[in-house]
């Protein structure tokens, strides 16, 4: 028994003994294996340079392949989409407007609408064009892109760039400056910031250019010329490193704002056109005739001239100046209203310059037959023209005579055929005494008018 217990002693022992080599032979493996590993470290020249490089790069090489598989995404993700948007041809001017209708807005207060790119409403995205079209916008388009991922091909502009839709069109004095106005309270309102260039659109065709009348008021206000972007290959879209967009001409602006805005495209034009305020003590009242040729010109020039003639020759200090706006450059117009106290003219174009006359200036209106029932709101821009630039308008006159329409007077098809250009008459006693009693008020009406000289700074 003592015996048998003896030899399991034994055994166990040689069993642990033998265990315990074993583990020792597996330690001592391990510690040169650590040692060779270190070693082969230390010498890292034992391997090949490339391999060495290879091995440290690939962790980043791969992160930056998926960067650009990313990127590359991003920019096949761009969609372009019509700028005229034909669903909304009913009603092309409501809400967003059938231009660039999938985006919105924004509007600070007493401010017209308008759109920046990039802003926090694009989430950073720039503002792309593409198309040639002048005849279609519908086939002109726009989009959103990332900086990091613009749409092939895609050229970036530099600096600010304002992008104008206007209904109608930019060579009309009225029409051009309605949609320049929001540009130029836009740019008040962000420390005066200046466009590099300007891209415009008609109903979403491209205009490349604007009439002289508000290039010049633009130069005047920005100190450069007006530079239009020309797209000339439909398959290079252009985005805008910074884009400002209007599509609603003045609208939503408030009475104060508008104000501010004429009164500094007044100050500009002034400087710009090198005239200053004369200096005199005799008292001077400057009526104004400014006549137009062809549609709605007045049938008997030279009646209605000799009315209002007479009338200021009744008034001490009344001086009577007879113009043709067509015959007049830009600054001679603005020198020109700038002598005027009462401005006598038919329904056109050239009213717009009744806001570089002096604040609390008046303006006297006149209209073909036809024009009260048929003309609707249209006829009433340059009542709210003085309005908003602190003008008085005195009210206007309607030719009862004139020219039949074969349709009856309340067709619409008569403004169009017959009324729209057709020429005004005269009453010589209601011109004189709507004359006589304007010419009345004007010495109460100069008293501190506070148009500005010297124009505030930014």
């Amino acid at each position: 028994m003592a015996t048998s217990v003896w030899r399991r002693l034994v055994a166990c022992f040689s069993s642990l003994k033998f265990y315990l080599t074993v583990l020792c032979l597996v330690a001592t493996v391990f510690v040169l294996l650590q040692i060779c590993s270190f070693q082969i470290t230390q010498h890292s020249l034992s391997l090949p340079p490339a391999l060495l490089t290879y091995l440290k790069h690939q962790p980043e090489q791969q992160s930056e392949n998926k960067t650009a598989y990313l990127v590359e995404k991003l920019r096949e993700s761009v969609t372009f989409l019509p700028l005229k948007d034909i669903r909304f041809s009913n009603k092309p001017l409501e809400g967003h407007t059938w231009f660039m209708s999938s985006l919105f807005d924004n509007q600070a207060k007493g401010e017209a609408q308008y759109q920046d790119f990039p802003s926090d409403s694009s989430k950073g995205r720039l503002f792309c064009l593409k198309g040639v079209d002048e005849h279609d916008g519908s086939w002109n388009y726009y989009a959103l892109a990332w900086p990091e991922a613009l749409p092939t091909n895609a050229i970036l502009q530099k600096g600010l760039t304002f992008v104008s839709y206007n209904q109608y069109d930019y060579g009309n004095l009225w029409h051009g400056l309605t949609a320049a106005f929001p540009f130029v309270s836009w740019s008040l309102r962000n420390q005066c910031e200046k466009p590099q260039k300007w891209v415009l659109y008609h109903k979403g065709e491209l205009r490349y250019w604007m009439g002289n009348w508000l290039s010049e008021i633009l130069t005047a206000t920005y100190g450069q010329e007006p530079e239009i972007i020309h797209f000339v290959d439909v398959n290079k879209p252009v985005c805008f490193e910074k884009a400002v967009v209007m599509r609603h001409n003045e609208g939503g602006m408030s009475r104060e704002r508008r104000l501010e805005v004429f009164d500094h495209l007044r100050c500009k034009a002034r400087n710009y056109c090198n005239i200053s305020s004369p200096e005199t003590s005799k008292p001077r009242i400057g009526m104004t005739l400014l006549m137009r040729t062809g549609a709605r010109s007045f049938k008997n020039e030279s009646a209605v001239i000799n009315v209002f003639k007479r009338e200021c020759e009744r008034v001490e200090g009344c001086v009577l100046s007879v113009s043709y706006s067509n015959n007049l450059t830009f600054c001679e117009q603005v020198e020109l209203m700038k002598k005027t106290d009462v401005l006598v003219s038919p329904h056109g174009a050239q009213l717009t310059n009744l806001f570089l006359m002096d604040i609390n200036s008046s303006v006297m209106e006149f209209f073909p037959k036809g024009w009260l029932k048929l003309a609707g709101v249209g006829q009433l821009v340059y009542n709210w023209g003085a309005n908003w630039s602190g003008m008085r308008h005195e009210g206007a006159w309607h030719d009862p005579f004139g020219e039949t329409c074969k349709f009856p007077d309340t067709d619409k098809r008569c403004m169009s055929l017959v009324y729209k250009n057709a020429m005004i008459g005269y009453n010589e006693t209601y011109f004189g005494e709507w004359a006589r009693l304007v010419l009345s008020k004007v010495p109460e009406h100069n008293k501190g008018n506070g148009s500005l000289d010297v124009c505030p700074q930014c």
